[in-house]
């Protein structure tokens, strides 16, 4: 239940009846696996999961050094190496399989952050691993952890590797990642999915995991072919229908040119050329652009689950808006989120695919150039088509923004993982990304209001969430503009250094707690798939 109330007096009431052995391994971590298993039913929020942990921390605490006098031991499950890929910042999921991990009996070392595979191969070795968890949250990391598993071939490393995070997928791991590696790979879709993992391991079961796979693989395969196959007939059908439209004979893929994007538009006039810094931002002005939904059910885990409509709505009045509130007073008074920009406005053309950077003193000289894709069909999207060509004689205007909450939060986090205080670590790190997208939209409509456009800003800010305005904000990573390369373009235009913003060695802006965008101002800007 998550309650530590009287946490001493049950136990020494417990020891009374078994050994600390005994209470460890027959009653908490039993308790634990309940615990897992009403996650996984819908019936337990993850903030209660990790009071849930909090409590069996604090119990094994006191029950450890009563176990070393009676000379009792109660070794690990197994032993795992947790590590966040080279180049990314991000490490609350990789955390959350560390805690609940530690909570079930396995002895975890958890490297942090920017981990290169060396480093974790020699951690494998120090400390004797059964295996190695490793995550990211980029699409960039992905291809790291590909990497990785093949520098562990090269030097005959073979262990049981568990894969997670934010962009990969269970087919991508247990199909394409898994066919590479020599050794035994896993897919964790969540902490209590490395969790049975990990439970299969110390058994020795893990061959029942892998038949799974395979046969989730087979039954994959036969769906494909399904599909295929009715794509196939369903193409021939249309070419025999087809009445002379464009489309090349050979491959039946569009012939269409550039989308109709208007170009009879007025090009706002911006209140200055270059780039400033914005050194502090009211909190208060940013608090109402948080996207609470986004918070509560994204990055807290409070989630409906077998609740009703109204029952999930008064949990949110009851149990998460009050500490939503005390966080943000708290974050207020004690400086924890120290909110900074820098943007900046730069004359720019468009030449096919490219997007032209001018000098903001200098309208004639080039200083930078993107090249984003165009979408192969439908309406042949591409960023570049939103400004004025090149050939046009006229200069469109583009803006850049990079928004940072600091490195307090990270550091504060960090200290309540540290602390075991693991519901207070889930709270404050999903309020200090959450607060960081905020300020991004906050300063999204401080550039549409400085270009003039801010007139056609919907006055409710949650629609604002959805695009009801003036113009786009594209992120790189994205699917519009996936190069994250293009981040140190950006750098080179804004110098976000001055707010204390670092790049990886994977364009990852450092803190984690930070994010950057080009800002369109075209009507008709949106969001799409290349």
């Amino acid at each position: 239940d998550g309650d530590d109330k009287n946490l001493s007096i049950d136990l020494d009431l417990a020891l009374q009846t078994y050994s600390p052995l005994q209470i460890i391994n027959d009653h908490l971590l039993a308790g634990m696996k309940v615990v897992g298993e009403l996650f996984g039913s819908g019936q337990m929020q993850l903030p209660f999961v990790l009071q849930s942990a909090q409590v069996m921390k604090k119990a094994v605490a006191i029950l450890e050094p009563l176990m070393e006098k009676s000379g009792a031991s109660s070794g690990p499950k197994a032993t795992v190496v947790l590590a966040t890929v080279a180049g990314d910042v991000h490490d609350i999921g990789k955390n959350l399989v560390d805690i609940i991990l530690t909570n079930n009996g396995y002895k975890v070392h958890n490297l942090g952050i920017k981990q290169p595979i060396q480093q974790i191969v020699q951690a494998v070795r120090d400390h004797k691993a059964d295996a190695v968890g490793m995550s990211g949250l980029l699409v960039k990391s992905v291809a790291v952890m590909e990497d990785n598993l093949k520098f562990l071939n090269e030097i005959n490393f073979e262990f049981p590797v568990i894969l997670g995070g934010a962009a990969l997928t269970r087919h991508y791991a247990e199909s394409h990642l898994r066919s590479i590696y020599n050794g035994k790979l896993y897919y964790g879709r969540d902490a209590f999915e490395g969790l049975r993992v990990c439970d299969h391991l110390a058994d020795n079961r893990l061959t029942a995991i892998d038949e799974e796979i395979t046969l989730r693989l087979e039954k994959r395969a036969d769906s494909e072919e399904k599909v295929a196959c009715m794509r196939e007939r369903r193409a021939a059908v249309s070419v025999a229908q087809s009445s002379g439209g464009l489309a090349d004979s050979a491959s039946g893929v569009s012939t269409a040119v550039a989308p109709s994007i208007s170009s009879n538009v007025a090009i706002p006039r911006p209140p200055f050329w270059g780039n400033r810094v914005v050194e502090h931002v009211d909190l208060d002005d940013i608090y109402p652009f948080i996207n609470t939904v986004a918070l509560f059910r994204g990055q807290w885990g409070f989630k409906k689950g077998s609740m009703s409509p109204g029952e999930y709505q008064e949990h949110l009045n009851t149990v998460v808006d009050p500490i939503f509130n005390r966080l943000k007073t708290q974050c207020l008074e004690d400086r924890i989120l120290r909110p900074q920009v820098t943007y900046g406005f730069f004359p720019c053309n468009s030449q096919g695919d490219d997007l032209i950077i001018f000098d903001p003193v200098d309208h004639n000289r080039e200083i930078e150039r993107f090249t984003f894709p165009r979408q192969t069909a439908r309406e042949r999207l591409c960023i570049s088509s939103y400004f004025l060509p090149l050939d046009s004689n006229r200069r469109d205007t583009v803006a850049f923004h990079c928004v940072t909450m600091g490195s307090e939060a990270s550091r504060r986090a960090r200290k309540l993982f540290e602390d075991n205080q693991y519901t207070e670590y889930l709270y404050l790190h999903g309020m200090g990304v959450e607060c960081a997208e905020a300020l991004a939209e906050f300063w999204h409509k401080r550039i549409r209001a400085e270009l003039g456009i801010g007139g056609d800003d919907s006055p409710r800010i949650r629609e604002l969430f959805t695009q009801h305005y003036r113009g786009s904000r594209y992120s790189f990573g994205y699917p519009a503009c996936p190069d994250m390369s293009d981040q140190q373009k950006l750098f080179r235009l804004l110098q976000p250094e001055r707010i204390g913003c670092v790049l990886t060695e994977n364009w990852q802006i450092d803190p984690e707690q930070s994010t950057s965008a080009i800002v369109v101002h075209h009507p008709q800007a949106k969001y799409f798939n290349v």
